[in-house]
């Protein structure tokens, strides 16, 4: 995007609006279609790094066992290290680094997103109550804001 808003005119730039939202978004609205369609004939790399971003996000939504996943996974590797593109070699290490717990996703599909989403909310609770000492209370507040009951057996035993 810096280099586009360096070469294009504000005008041309002003077109884009909304791409990095399309980029990340599955399910595309008929003016989202028609941004992409404007990057990729600015940028041919952008639309090699979104359909290899597109091929790993059917490589988890395929019914695939944990041993396909891990043939799948290494497949889509071989092809991001052939083509040109340089975005996603960190990526790459952490997936190599991290295979085998990452493959063990396509045994049950489950992933820690619940779990990763109600720790955020938490940090979030614990920087608006920031300077509350009793653990009690803060327990309570975070009960009442997340207004889910499975907290409230922590706040009685606490």
């Amino acid at each position: 995007m810096k280099r586009l808003k360096e070469i294009l005119s504000k005008e041309e730039y002003g077109e884009l609006k909304g791409l990095m939202w399309a980029l990340r978004k599955s399910k595309l609205s008929d003016t989202e279609k028609e941004i992409l369609k404007k990057a990729f004939k600015l940028s041919a790399k952008l639309e090699e790094a979104y359909n290899l971003s597109a091929e790993l996000t059917n490589i988890f939504d395929s019914k695939s066992s944990r041993n396909g996943g891990i043939r799948k996974l290494k497949n889509w590797i071989e092809k991001v290290r052939k083509s040109t593109l340089d975005v996603f070699d960190t990526f790459l290490n952490t997936l190599k680094k991290r295979m085998e717990e990452i493959a063990n996703y396509f045994i049950k599909r489950e992933n820690s997103g619940f779990v990763e989403g109600l720790n955020n909310r938490i940090k979030v609770l614990k920087r608006r109550c920031y300077g509350i000492i009793d653990k009690t209370h803060l327990f309570r507040r975070i009960s009442l804001d997340l207004d889910d009951s499975y907290l409230l057996p922590i706040v009685i035993q606490s």
